[in-house]
């Protein structure tokens, strides 16, 4: 029997006893474009992209501009069905109803599988900044007063997290916008002698690492855009999800490649790619102290900061709303289903409870479980992106055929441009079965998918054989 797109929350896959609808819609518009803004730029950008500088030197400009691209394509596929089908589970749930309840659980709890590994790698990495200022509170308790903080702030109303959020991500964006512009001053020669294109095509040249380089470099770059997939799950809560999530798209995805695209330019321009403080203290802070602005180091640490306390945030709104989609469906135990004050209480606790869990897992086994779930959540964007294709390719035919008026956003070139997004992300599969450590992430990663998809195809033979009465 087919399934119509013009249901009603109540009806969606997410109804029953505690259905989305009882989640308070507190988000306005200028929280959706902000999250849809900061939610890539994290301190991958501002510290992270050292390291893939240092792997593929100049031509890691070219990476950014092949992963900008690609993240365009998917955060535009993302636009287009959530707000032609606003949903809480946002992609989980698309892909529940076009391909099946495999993909919807394999998709979700890789998601939130991701957000939670990262709510703890941001949280130890907040607290190592704070205790090298305020030493006398050990790191580890740095990172619990963080952790206390943010789950209690997750469960009052979702404005909170809202306002949070704006304010974290004006903070990187106005930094962003101040260091492009400190930048091109200094390339222009306002600071010193204008470096030309000497450090694009010395030390080695524009390839100086030639194709191993830019594999390094290009798992790095990936990497850094994980998060962006918050900003259609978030529009669920927000007073017009279909109109919010459309306008958040559409003023996202061009500024996300001024920015990244923009600082990597300035970077390679204004600085060798083989300087040791690029990878060491971060491109950022290597940039302005060759500027010579005053306590550079200082105001990035504080920005760092910033972007770790705003992804933290954010993954746990991210990974609470996720899990609580999931098992509304009954993808997931019904206990975590419970909503306090239009908040999912027990799916917020739950996500912080692991992403605390994994912080002491970093402490007591940091090469080793810890590892391993750094490197499964490395791996879980890619799969999320690749269920996202299949689903968008699915879904923009049946709207076409059933309600063309919901296609507010369109994907670019379809569906040409979608199967070439598919094809990109099983390149860059390919790309990291080819190196020892990319075929351990693999591995790791088809094991959880595999049981991930296995429990979803059981669930999805049992719903079938209810549906025929037996």
């Amino acid at each position: 029997m087919s399934r119509t797109v013009t249901r009603s929350p109540q009806n969606s896959p997410e109804a029953g006893q505690n259905s989305e609808s009882v989640l308070s819609h507190g988000l306005k518009q200028r929280h959706l474009s902000m999250i849809a803004l900061g939610g890539v730029i994290g301190a991958g950008l501002f510290v992270g992209s050292g390291v893939g500088i240092a792997a593929a030197g100049p031509a890691i400009v070219l990476l950014f501009m092949g992963t900008g691209a690609l993240v365009m394509l998917i955060m535009r596929m993302l636009g287009e069905m959530s707000a032609a089908r606003p949903s809480t589970g946002s992609f989980s749930v698309h892909a529940e109803e076009e391909i099946g309840s495999w993909a919807g659980t394999t998709s979700g709890w890789m998601y939130w599988l991701m957000l939670c590994a990262g709510v703890a790698a941001e949280a130890t990495a907040a607290g190592t900044i704070m205790h090298t200022w305020v030493s006398f509170i050990p790191a580890y308790g740095w990172v619990a007063i963080f952790m206390v903080f943010f789950c209690a702030s997750n469960l009052t109303a979702v404005k909170n997290f809202g306002e949070f959020e704006f304010w974290f991500s004006a903070v990187k964006v106005t930094t962003i916008v101040a260091f492009l512009v400190l930048g091109v001053l200094g390339i222009l020669g306002v600071f010193g002698d204008a470096p030309g294109t000497s450090h694009l095509t010395g030390h080695g040249g524009f390839f100086p690492t030639g194709a191993a380089g830019l594999a390094a470099g290009l798992l790095t770059t990936i990497s850094g855009f994980a998060g962006l997939e918050t900003v259609t799950i978030a529009a669920a809560e927000s007073d017009n999800p279909s109109r919010n999530v459309a306008r958040a798209v559409r003023t996202a995805v061009w500024r996300i490649a001024v920015f990244y695209i923009g600082s990597m330019a300035v970077v390679v321009t204004l600085v060798p790619w083989n300087d040791p403080k690029v990878a060491k203290d971060g491109p950022y802070v290597t940039v302005l102290d060759t500027l010579g602005i005053p306590a550079a180091g200082t105001i990035m640490q504080i920005v760092v900061l910033v972007a770790l306390l705003s992804a933290m945030n954010a993954n746990i709104y991210g990974s609470s709303r996720m899990a609580y989609s999931l098992v509304s469906r009954g993808q997931g135990p019904r206990f975590l289903a419970k909503v306090t004050k239009g908040v999912p209480a027990a799916a917020v606790l739950a996500s912080c409870v692991f992403g605390f869990a994994a912080v002491i897992a970093g402490i007591v086994w940091p090469t080793t479980v810890f590892a391993w779930l750094l490197n499964i959540a490395g791996c879980a964007v890619l799969v999320v992106w690749s269920i996202v294709c299949l689903t968008q390719l699915k879904m923009r035919r049946r709207l076409e055929r059933e309600a063309p008026e919901l296609l507010s956003v369109r994907m670019w070139g379809f569906p040409y441009l979608t199967w070439l997004t598919f094809a990109a992300i099983l390149g860059i599969f390919a790309v990291m079965a080819a190196s020892a450590d990319g075929r351990q992430q693999l591995i790791g990663t088809a094991f959880v998918v595999a049981a991930l998809a296995g429990a979803g195809h059981l669930k999805q033979r049992r719903d079938r054989q209810a549906a025929n009465g037996g």
